[in-house]
């Protein structure tokens, strides 16, 4: 049974609403939250009847959808889920969706090969899969890197959104080093996807704020906010990151030439997966071979080289050497020290 889209953003919003088990949910509450949604993704500014979605709460209920949602009403009032861990998100395709996902894979089938979208093969791969695995009801053929506990994944699609429509958002952020979570203006430029781990960049509304680049699971909340949304008249997006390893950069800071060595029996590696698309190979020997790369030295870059741990010695810049030398000298300390104890033996 096919479903429009404004009655697919109703009952995503009423699953978000039941899942929600620290407010108390009533019929009313659920018509506003459903009004706000649709507002918000579509513009409607109608709002949405009573009746709506009391018929929407008996679809959900229903098997016409393959849904069979536990929705029960608590002292005559207030609207759950009798089972804490159901979502309609949960659920297996059925056969619509199936027949849904199946075209949409032969439509980008098509585009595969095209140099403008070579990100795509990744994609079809996934949901060639995830069909397959449905289908069949046989485990994945194609196992993809995943963090099924990564947390933020939440808010991709609304700061999308209001980067797409220019809207100023107000972001409850706490970072690891703050003691506590921290709300203000935000006018959000780009999302990074860095290692399985989702950023966005973008201007803080407070006085003479640089630009900043927030990691999403650190983002305890996202609203609408009533400053103008500020414009990106400083910096090229397209190009923002590429003089950087990972996220970690500041607008004036400079690239400059890192020099490493690495033995013979790991080049390979760097040779196939370079550590930056700035690699070069400079000389090579009976040990090792040589290369350089072109970055703005930061904490994703020292993180990557220490990472090979004795197979590489990095040759420059001083200060990069230098650093390296200083993280790998506490290293060895913290193996000399005593062990610290297993409180849980």
């Amino acid at each position: 049974m096919p479903v429009n889209r404004n009655a697919l953003i109703r009952y995503r919003t009423l699953d978000n609403c039941l899942q929600n088990r620290y407010k108390k949910w009533t019929l009313d509450d659920l018509i506003d939250a459903c009004a706000d949604a649709l507002y918000e993704y579509q513009g409607i500014n109608t709002g949405v009847s009573r009746r709506t979605i009391q018929a929407d709460i008996e679809m959900m209920r229903s098997n016409k959808l393959g849904y069979e949602a536990p929705i029960v009403v608590v002292d005559k009032k207030y609207y759950t889920y009798s089972d804490k861990a159901y979502s309609i998100t949960n659920i297996p395709l059925n056969n619509h969706d199936m027949q849904v996902l199946g075209e949409v894979t032969s439509l980008l089938q098509q585009f595969k090969g095209f140099n403008h979208f070579t990100d795509l093969s990744e994609m079809v791969s996934k949901l060639e899969d995830k069909i397959y695995t449905q289908k069949t009801h046989s485990p994945p053929v194609i196992d993809f890197e995943k963090n099924d506990n990564l947390k933020g994944l939440e808010w991709i699609e609304v700061i999308r959104r209001a980067i797409v429509a220019k809207n100023s958002i107000g972001v409850t952020y706490r970072s690891f080093k703050a003691r506590e979570a921290s709300t203000f203006g935000f006018s959000a430029y780009l999302l990074k996807e860095y290692r399985n781990r989702w950023f966005v960049l973008g201007l803080s509304h407070a006085r003479n704020s640089p630009l900043l680049t927030l990691a999403l699971d650190r983002v305890q909340a996202i609203d609408m906010h009533e400053d103008s949304y500020r414009e990106n008249n400083s910096i090229n997006l397209a190009t923002y990151y590429s003089d950087v390893l990972g996220v970690t950069k500041n607008p004036n800071q400079r690239d400059c030439e890192v020099i490493f060595w690495i033995d013979n029996a790991n080049a390979p590696y760097v040779i196939t997966k370079p550590i930056h698309h700035t690699q070069k190979l400079l000389s090579e020997d009976e040990d090792g071979k040589i290369f350089s790369i072109r970055v703005i030295p930061n904490f994703e870059l020292e993180r990557e080289l220490l990472g090979f741990g004795s197979k590489i010695r990095v040759l420059g810049p001083r200060q990069l050497v230098k650093q390296l030398k200083a993280e790998m000298a506490m290293a060895l300390g913290r193996y000399e020290n005593p062990a610290p104890e297993n409180r849980d033996k």
